[in-house]
């Protein structure tokens, strides 16, 4: 799964890296640039929606049908400053059913504040992924 979302080449270009996935989660990391920050100086919220909705997406595919986004929400709970290096993204699955999946997820600086939660839900298609882009089931 991780060479299936290469193909994401928009989180690439702004230099978010997948850690971690399995049956339902994601995390990643986004090392901050100068050219994250907005006119106010902070990290742009796009860029913390960016690293929030790949985990998303990671984590609802991860159950082996093609999965895409029909409502995406966040709150942006502390600004992510200068001083910010690094911004993590973990996504957990709330709930789960043939239809429908619903995602949190926390984004963290590395000092371990909270900066985001974003809230997601997916509609689960029929259409499976290939048996290799699957991440192994853990145990």
């Amino acid at each position: 799964m991780k060479e299936f979302f290469k193909n994401d080449r928009f989180a690439a270009s702004v230099g978010i890296e997948l850690l971690e996935m399995a049956k339902g989660r994601a995390r990643a990391k986004m090392d901050i640039r100068k050219d994250h920050f907005n006119a106010v100086n902070i990290v742009h919220g796009a860029a913390i929606f960016t690293l929030a909705d790949l985990v998303f997406a990671v984590a609802a595919n991860t159950h082996g049908n093609m999965a895409v986004a029909v409502n995406a929400h966040i709150s942006y709970l502390k600004a992510a400053g200068e001083g910010t290096r690094t911004l993590f993204a973990e996504a957990t699955e709330v709930a789960l059913n043939f239809k429908l999946a619903s995602y949190t997820v926390q984004v963290t600086d590395d000092r371990d504040d909270l900066i985001a939660i974003f809230q997601g839900m997916v509609y689960r298609k029929r259409d499976k992924l290939m048996p290799t882009q699957l991440p192994p089931t853990p145990g």
